[in-house]
């Protein structure tokens, strides 16, 4: 992963900081693109998987639209100069001040969801004399089989409307002259490994797209969201998806009508593997039972192993591969039991000083770094691209 003069120029910086291979993100783009123009499919990137500036440029630059979830986001694709009208804006709790950045900018559409958020964005359109694209974001009760917290499209979920409001948001939606419904929208999970999961929720759209067909709608989009995993136990063997077998599934199962088009919603899969988290150990401390490796960077700057229990690879690339593998509880300085990257982790013969990867950190790493404990903010460095 790291040649030799990348490692030269590590040491040079003061640790903890993101790396990005810019390399590695250009040939996943054009990787996704390529599959997905072949089957006529749109592709929105998530921007909460992350919003760096140079990350989000190259995305831009390679022709995606945006899938925003607060008023700052879209702000943000709005800066990078993402075309408005590739601009959808997803988000359980929009407030009435982000739904007015967003029709002032004119976006796409608004994903919805619930029966309420219906008339707030009518009434709101109507206040500014603004028509809002919009699109009904149904939680299709399918199991995304991935962990419980990025789970999103079971019932006991607060994401979209249940299937048995539907009827209610018709109702709803003849009399929000400010609204034009185009479409409906799912998204089932995050980190979804199992393509069958995808299988079973073209079988739950082709359903729902006949059932608005048969309530009058003519949809012009259907939008079946993301959650396509990434391998983070070998990041180097698998480091861009298998994006054809992704979309073949939706090509082969999803019913389209004429016109219609097929939207997705990307993140993780298309940043997670660009991106490492790149520390020095402070101490080592040896025990009878227990061996640590202290590091600079902590929960502050990768969340996901504090909060999701997430496994990242973990590797030591300053170490002499021919020192004897220990094994070590590879922790950050934080004040939290909670603060550990990795638990038994085999690694050569560690001491002080030594630098630590911690891989497919690209997504949900950056974004939600915190400044607890007073932390400062830590930077990011880039490839030569």
């Amino acid at each position: 992963m790291f040649s030799r003069d990348t490692l030269a120029r590590f040491q040079n910086l003061e640790t903890p900081f993101y790396y990005y291979d810019l390399n590695v993100l250009d040939q996943t783009l054009i990787s996704c693109k390529s599959a997905s123009d072949k089957f006529d499919f749109h592709i929105h990137y998530a921007l909460k998987a992350n919003f760096n500036d140079v990350v989000l440029k190259s995305i831009k630059k390679a022709g995606f639209g945006a899938d925003c979830v607060s008023g700052n986001e879209v702000k943000k694709a709005i800066e990078i100069g993402f075309d408005p009208d590739k601009i959808v804006f997803a988000g359980v709790g929009k407030s009435d001040k982000e739904i007015v950045e967003a029709l002032n900018h004119e976006i796409n559409c608004f994903n919805v969801e619930s029966v309420q958020e219906l008339s707030v964005i009518n009434e709101v359109a109507a206040k500014y004399n603004k028509k809002a694209g919009i699109a009904i974001r149904i939680n299709p009760n399918v199991d995304a089989h991935t962990h419980q917290y990025i789970t999103t499209g079971l019932e006991e979920n607060k994401f979209g409307l249940n299937q048995w409001e539907l009827p209610a948001c018709v109702e709803v939606l003849k009399g929000c002259s400010n609204l034009e419904l185009i479409g409906i929208h799912f998204h089932v999970g995050s980190q979804i490994t199992n393509l069958e999961v995808f299988k079973s929720l073209c079988i739950k759209v082709n359903e729902l797209n006949t059932w608005f067909q048969e309530h009058g709608f003519d949809l012009k989009v259907l939008n079946v969201g993301g959650g396509l995993g990434v391998d983070y136990h070998h990041p180097d063997e698998n480091t861009i998806n298998d994006f054809m077998s992704y979309f073949a599934i939706y090509n082969q199962f999803l019913e389209r009508r004429p016109g219609q088009e097929v939207h997705f919603e990307l993140g993780r899969a298309l940043v997670a593997q660009c991106g490492s988290l790149i520390s020095r150990i402070l101490y080592v401390k040896n025990g009878l039972k227990k061996n640590f490796l202290v590091l600079d960077a902590g929960m502050t700057e990768l969340m996901r192993p504090a909060l999701y229990q997430a496994y990242h690879k973990i590797e030591n690339i300053t170490a002499d591969s021919a020192n004897p593998i220990v094994s070590y509880d590879v922790v950050g300085p934080i004040c939290e039991s909670t603060d550990c990257f990795g638990k038994e982790v085999e690694l050569p013969e560690s001491k002080r000083g030594d630098m630590i990867a911690i891989r497919t950190a690209g997504a949900y790493g950056e974004v939600m770094a915190s400044g607890y404990n007073l932390r400062e903010r830590v930077k990011s460095v880039y490839s030569e691209g």
